[in-house]
């Protein structure tokens, strides 16, 4: 029996041996590997991850501080053994809850927060009494907190904010604003200036005047011309452009109107002016090659009619500004201005 194993046994540990040795080669080179990878560093250091670190750990235990001290390149086997201990601090590592008086909830921050900016003549106590009538009992230490983290200044010294200001005065402010058309005009490209006016409250928009040159005689003449549709209006809001001559400014005040400057870089200050602009030159100017300034004009005033007479507006809960009853019945029609550009749809009567 002994006779008839004695090869089979020679040949495993010959098999087991060339393994060993092919395995002693392959960690050789990985040893030489990291070393040469690590030279690459040039000394700074090597920046792990927390999963990476758990998994060199893990097998850094089963090795013992003695071998790691021969093969491991890229850390110390101190530093592998206190990931390790890491690992098992961090199991038996749970929790607790928490003793005491629970944190405020986000949505009540975000509530006091949201009051005092839409408020800004409140004080803590009163914003105290607006949570208390819906069901939050609050401190006026705590407001003040949450109102310190969120960089809000108390009462005294809180500014109003843009929207808390145009809601107050909705139906006596206008906005103005400039925007620019290219058109052919004697063969070459010339860039044209539009002046308009529009009511905050209504939408109603208003061209006061379309130059290629906006000097400070043509500013007085279109401001003057503006009059009657800024009856009633006691402030017009505008950027800071030096178009907004001396002259405009004279005009606005000889009819009772204060003009208000936008704050520096600050689009969304005059942003009902900034949409109409969008508006017009995305549903229509962009879209059309004018060849001088008489195709301009008529471009406008039926994009204007449009913007007034068909086009809803979701600022004023989707309604038209000079629109008719809806009528229910009917057969649905399509209304085109300039050649099909600008559609809408109605019933018909």
């Amino acid at each position: 029996m002994r006779a008839k194993t004695y090869p089979l046994q020679t040949l495993i540990l010959t098999a087991s041996g060339w393994v060993h040795r092919h395995q002693a080669d392959v960690v050789r080179y990985l040893v030489e590997e990291n070393r040469v990878l690590k030279e690459q560093l040039g000394g700074r250091a090597l920046r792990l991850n927390d999963d990476q670190r758990r998994r060199l750990a893990a097998k850094a235990k089963t090795l013992g501080r003695r071998t790691l001290e021969r093969v491991a390149t890229i850390v110390t086997p101190d530093t592998l053994m206190r990931w390790h201990r890491r690992l098992i601090a961090a199991k038996w590592t749970h929790t607790g809850k928490r003793i005491g008086r629970p944190g405020l909830m986000n949505a009540i921050a975000a509530l006091i927060v949201r009051m005092a900016s839409d408020n800004p003549s409140w004080g803590y106590c009163r914003i105290q009494g607006e949570l208390r009538k819906v069901g939050h009992r609050v401190a006026p230490s705590t407001i003040a907190n949450v109102l310190k983290a969120n960089g809000i200044k108390p009462s005294p010294d809180r500014p109003s904010s843009w929207r808390t200001f145009l809601r107050a005065h909705w139906g006596q402010v206008a906005a103005t604003d400039f925007f620019s058309v290219e058109a052919w005009s004697g063969g070459r490209l010339t860039t044209f200036y539009i002046l308009f006016f529009l009511e905050l409250k209504s939408r109603r928009v208003h061209v006061a005047g379309i130059t290629r040159n906006p000097t400070d005689w043509f500013m007085g003449q279109a401001t003057w011309r503006a009059r009657t549709f800024l009856e009633g209006c006691r402030y017009v809001i505008h950027d800071r452009d030096t178009k907004y001559s001396l002259r405009f400014r004279t005009v606005m005040e000889d009819a009772g109107i204060e003009t208000i400057r936008t704050p520096l870089q600050a689009p969304n200050a005059n942003a009902y002016a900034e949409r109409f602009v969008r508006s017009i030159k995305s549903e229509c100017l962009d879209r059309m090659i004018l060849f001088g300034e008489d195709a301009l004009r008529r471009a406008i005033d039926e994009y204007v009619a449009h913007y007034h007479e068909n086009r809803p507006h979701q600022g004023i809960g989707n309604e038209r500004i000079d629109g008719d009853d809806v009528v229910s019945e009917g057969d649905v029609v399509c209304d085109e201005r300039l050649g099909g550009l600008l559609k809408s749809y109605r019933r018909a009567a």
